[in-house]
């Protein structure tokens, strides 16, 4: 299925909730990610999230494109009860697993991850069988 240039490649809404979204490694990706988690946030009952977490996901998704050729994953894993956290993943192909870094002030770029490192809950990586995943999970007011 196929909505405003991104590809579903399933929304499963089981009792904790979970939605995954594949997007091509291109300029638009970044637009289409923020649009479709700010749409499941909205659905969920979670707009009180919905900035913060489209800001997150637009940093690692800018981030993917940067070094992935392939396509990028998006997945959200609604919390099971109130109180508990908003996972947010974010796959690509590359391999190599980012890491913070300090940026100078006359850096362009660099602040993706001290962003979600300084406003989730918590976060981290893991490799995968073809590329890696970096996740971050926040707190959902409750």
């Amino acid at each position: 299925m196929s909505l405003l240039g991104w590809e579903v490649i399933g929304v499963t809404d089981t009792e904790g909730g979970r939605a995954e979204w594949t997007f091509p490694a291109e300029p638009g990706a970044v637009r289409d990610a923020r649009a479709a988690v700010r749409g499941r946030l909205r659905d969920w009952g979670l707009e009180s999230l919905a900035d913060l977490t489209a800001l997150l996901v637009s940093e690692l998704v800018t981030n993917a494109l940067r070094h992935a050729t392939g396509p990028i994953g998006v997945r959200l894993v609604r919390p099971a009860a109130p109180g508990d956290v908003l996972r947010v993943e974010v796959s690509d192909p590359f391999p190599d697993l980012p890491r913070e870094r300090a940026a100078r002030p006359e850096d362009e770029s660099g602040r993706g991850l001290q962003l979600v490192a300084h406003t989730s809950r918590r976060w981290g990586t893991r490799p995968g069988g073809a590329g890696k995943t970096v996740w971050f999970e926040l707190a959902v007011p409750g």
